[in-house]
């Protein structure tokens, strides 16, 4: 399946970046004249974010600037729009250039199902909506990217629980390190070791390991206190040992 055909005609989804991160490639060849300091990958609408010296932008597959404007950093796009770095500090821009809200942040991310996690000058972290308006009045130590309409934030004691769109609390528990749901089971961290919880923040098993991976259609790879490496199923039963004991 290809990708989106950008105006050009440059199918922009196929291209890669040089091994000196410099330019765009097409099957192995540039994609343009021009060179950079930095370049990302291309996102849609079809626009790169590129820095030279201490100017940053977007540019098209010619390697043509999308616009005039000029930032400090630039980041590719999301949902329509890019994350950039200005001299009164963070925000977002539309693919040509322009604000999508009036406000300044210390840092932003990337919007994911309609909602970004941003951090005041305080050092506080919250979600706003694509309007730039904050999606609930709770302000957090940490806040991550939201997925399938749950996202992770970290309150002030340290502790990691997960929220939904409007920032209400999903299940009420609390953990000392805590991921997204994928496939609606997230890693987690407790006082036992790291493990993986369903919707309710209930654990799915007793084990608990020093590390885990999300599942992938059903099974994922876990490191236990020994040093061991499996792939357990959902009843954190040892399917595969990758690794033996290495006494760690």
């Amino acid at each position: 399946m290809t990708g989106p055909i950008a105006p050009s005609g440059v199918d922009w989804f196929a291209t890669t970046i040089s091994d000196d991160g410099s330019h765009h490639l097409l099957d192995g060849k540039p994609l343009y004249e021009a060179h950079f300091d930095e370049v990302l990958t291309f996102h849609t609408p079809g626009l790169a974010p590129v820095r030279r010296g201490l100017n940053a932008w977007h540019i098209r597959p010619d390697g043509s600037p999308a616009y005039e404007r000029r930032f400090l950093h630039t980041f590719g796009f999301y949902e329509r729009v890019a994350a950039v770095l200005t001299e009164e500090g963070w925000c977002h821009i539309r693919p040509d250039a322009s604000d999508a809200y009036p406000d300044r942040y210390a840092w932003c991310g990337n919007f994911q199902g309609g909602r970004c996690t941003v951090r005041l000058p305080n050092g506080s972290y919250f979600h706003i909506t694509a309007s730039g308006a904050a999606a609930y009045q709770n302000r957090w130590r940490y806040a991550g990217d939201y997925s399938d309409g749950r996202g992770v934030v970290q309150g002030d004691d340290g502790t990691y629980t997960h929220i939904d769109l409007d920032g209400k609390a999903i299940h009420g528990r609390w953990f000392l390190d805590l991921d997204v749901f994928h496939k609606r089971i997230a890693r987690a961290r407790d006082d036992g070791g790291w493990l993986h919880v369903d919707f309710l923040g209930n654990a799915i098993y007793s084990r608990r390991f020093a590390m885990v991976e999300p599942f992938y259609n059903g099974q994922a790879r876990v490191e236990t206190f020994d040093g061991s490496l499996e792939v357990i199923d959902e009843a954190a039963v040892a399917l595969v040992v990758l690794r033996p004991a290495t006494g760690c």
